[in-house]
């Protein structure tokens, strides 16, 4: 089967009657143009089907158009985490509103760190939004020393230092803990994911600096991502250590909504005989019963607001060193 063949320029000016100089003027914004001529144009336009190039006509500018979201969890995190999906829909509508487009690009696999490092040197992107860089991330350096506008949300410390956007885990974390241990609750564990990044590490130190010297490094479980999974695995960990285990960090909803199944399988109820405090406010919170105690991280004002760093990178042709804190609130509910 031979290939449709596009309408081009040529064929809107031949249809309309006019020059190929006068359709350029009015697909490109430009005056000088009768009122006639325009009219004649459009509705060649219409009729050859023409769709303009904007891959050439980025070329020329030698802009693409598009910026990148580069999202480092596997496709299983990606797919469940609300978090991620609320920062890209910030993204988009805040690069939506300046005419980019966002292009999502995941990553679980030194294979596609290698073919997202090629794809981000070929010009496809003006940009790029990194979320959840981990420690010792090639793409980070690789965007480092492209010198692409990039800014990142969260802020690990042994990567390049780009522009980012981010909240105080570490002071949100000791919050709601505090609150946790002022409901009388003597035997506290964490559920800790997300340790090779600086949100997880961050939650740890803020679980730790709220319990002083009550911390038992024995009630911590470890986790690497932050899913349901993990909480009914760090669960089922804490309660085997100490039975008598009765208040819960869980270093995000989802962790919590897990750790909470867990614990009603164990015949444990949850807040009398546990209280379980989460992290993010995400719709995991409302689909546990009860409702969860929770941090809550304005995600979508973090995809928003990176979104709007890299653009103003991009239309001053200058980095910046940049970095913009945003609050965080305290939802007490009947989980704790």
């Amino acid at each position: 089967m031979s290939r449709l063949k596009r309408a081009t320029i040529f064929d809107v000016a031949a249809e309309a009657g006019v020059s190929r100089g006068t359709v350029s003027r009015v697909l490109n914004g430009e005056p000088y143009v009768s009122a006639a001529a325009r009219e004649a144009i459009e509705a060649a336009i219409a009729k050859v089907g023409y769709v303009r190039n904007t891959a050439a006509r980025n070329l020329a500018k030698q802009s693409s158009g598009a910026i990148a979201l580069i999202v480092h969890e596997p496709d299983s995190v990606f797919i469940d985490d609300p978090n991620i999906g609320a920062i890209l829909l910030g993204a988009n509508a805040a690069l939506s509103s300046a005419d980019y487009q966002l292009v999502s690009l995941l990553i679980d696999t030194d294979r596609d760190s290698a073919r997202v490092t090629g794809y981000l040197g070929g010009g496809f992107v003006d940009g790029a939004i990194i979320v959840s860089a981990r420690e010792g991330d090639p793409i980070s350096q690789a965007i480092s020393d492209l010198r692409l506008p990039a800014v990142m949300i969260g802020r690990p410390d042994n990567q390049p230092q780009l522009p980012w956007v981010g909240i105080d885990n570490r002071g949100a974390a000791h919050e709601i803990t505090a609150r946790l241990m002022a409901t009388g609750r003597r035997r506290i564990g964490m559920i800790a994911a997300g340790l090779d990044r600086d949100s997880g590490r961050d939650r740890l130190a803020g679980f730790q600096d709220a319990l002083g010297a009550h911390f038992d490094r024995a009630l911590v479980s470890q986790q690497r991502f932050y899913t349901y999974a993990a909480g009914v695995a760090g669960m089922s960990e804490l309660l085997e250590i100490d039975p008598g285990i009765d208040g819960v960090f869980a270093a995000s909803d989802a962790v919590a909504a897990g750790a909470m199944e867990t614990l009603r399988s164990a015949g444990r109820s949850v807040p009398g005989d546990v209280g379980i405090i989460g992290f993010d406010d995400s719709s995991w919170a409302h689909r546990t019963q009860p409702e969860l105690s929770t941090v809550r991280q304005p995600a979508g004002q973090l995809g928003a607001r990176a979104a709007e760093l890299v653009l103003e990178q991009v239309r001053s042709g200058a980095p910046t060193d940049q970095g913009v804190m945003l609050p965080t609130e305290i939802v007490w509910r009947h989980s704790a």
